[in-house]
């Protein structure tokens, strides 16, 4: 137990250590972005745990803003993709271009080939376009022709939706959404934010560059000691019984919720609140995850995994409400 200790306070040192990277990025951030300090902890953490995060909001609350100045501070590449009904899957992935002076054929890759990917209205275009990320989602690797290309380290990708408008739009397949580590509900400002947002919009322009204050070196070094960080059996224990009372609720006593839940989270759920919750605690410079750092982060996870029945839409419940519900009710460690 004593050796166990030494390790944690070892790590603790480490992670004080290289979170100040974070720190850096943080204050560049706020320099362009007032509030919305949840929503920039999560794309933190989608980029700790090699994730990708699905970002949901009425237009005008930053959403992009925050993607490119993020990309920007941290000194990767960065790519915006306006998803439009028209778009091919070439538009995304690339495709091969036939050369006839050599008479042969040869690749030309698409936009995705960069550290940062803002899908921007990704429910856009049809399933047929959207699947197009799949396997670079997934495995980090786009296929062209023959050949398979790696992608750039780090990658991401951040999409966008708006929840109000309807036409025009393809709901994301469920194989889709399932790759997506969190989904982000992205919420209006506060008063006092509003203000400050109205005032620093209307005043002089500033043009000035976004620097760039983290090496890419530094976000390996932190993602490896989010590898490291201890999570206890009970804790992990608490992880899965979460997600199972998602497609079993009744098992719980939640016997009331059986019925509204069409399916339940799949085993990605249990993975990404695994890796989400370690690096919760790495924001919060601890070398060990807790029950807290779960139930922060099991919103943003869970919501878009869990489909409400007919039954339950009728009566207007959402997911948020059974996650509610299974966070009250199951025991905590």
């Amino acid at each position: 137990m004593m050796r166990q200790e030494t390790e944690l306070e070892a790590l603790g040192r480490e992670i004080v250590e290289e979170s100040v990277m974070l720190e850096r990025a943080r204050e560049v951030l706020s320099t362009r972005i007032i509030g919305q300090k949840a929503v920039i902890d999560r794309v933190f953490i989608a980029l700790l745990a090699n994730g990708h995060l699905l970002l949901e909001g009425v237009p005008g609350l930053a959403k992009t803003l925050i993607v490119r100045t993020f990309a920007a501070a941290m000194n990767m590449t960065f790519r915006r993709i306006q998803f439009t009904p028209d778009m091919l899957p070439a538009d995304l992935i690339g495709t091969m271009i036939y050369n006839p002076k050599e008479m042969e054929f040869y690749p030309r890759k698409g936009p995705v080939f960069a550290n940062v990917i803002l899908a921007d209205e990704i429910n856009r275009s049809p399933a047929k376009v959207q699947s197009a990320l799949l396997e670079a989602m997934q495995e980090q690797q786009v296929t062209i022709g023959e050949v398979t290309y790696p992608l750039n380290e780090p990658f991401m990708v951040l999409a966008t939706q708006n929840p109000v408008e309807h036409e025009g739009t393809y709901m994301l397949p469920e194989a889709q959404l399932d790759r997506f580590m969190m989904k982000v509900m992205v919420d209006y400002p506060t008063y006092d934010e509003e203000l400050e947002i109205m005032q620093w919009a209307t005043a002089a322009p500033v043009h000035n560059v976004v620097p760039p204050v983290v090496q890419a070196e530094e976000i390996f070094r932190a993602r490896r000691l989010v590898d490291r960080i201890y999570v206890d059996q009970r804790v992990q224990r608490y992880i899965v019984d979460l997600v199972m009372a998602t497609r079993y609720p009744d098992r719980y006593g939640l016997e009331t919720l059986a019925p509204m839940i069409e399916y339940g989270a799949s085993p990605r759920a249990s993975i990404f609140l695994l890796l989400a919750s370690k690096a919760h605690a790495f924001l919060q410079s601890r070398p060990y995850a807790t029950p807290e750092d779960v139930k922060t982060i099991a919103y943003d996870v869970l919501r878009h995994r869990v489909r409400p029945s007919y039954e339950a839409e009728a009566e207007n419940m959402k997911a948020e409400d059974f996650i509610r519900s299974i966070l009250e009710h199951v025991q905590v460690p």
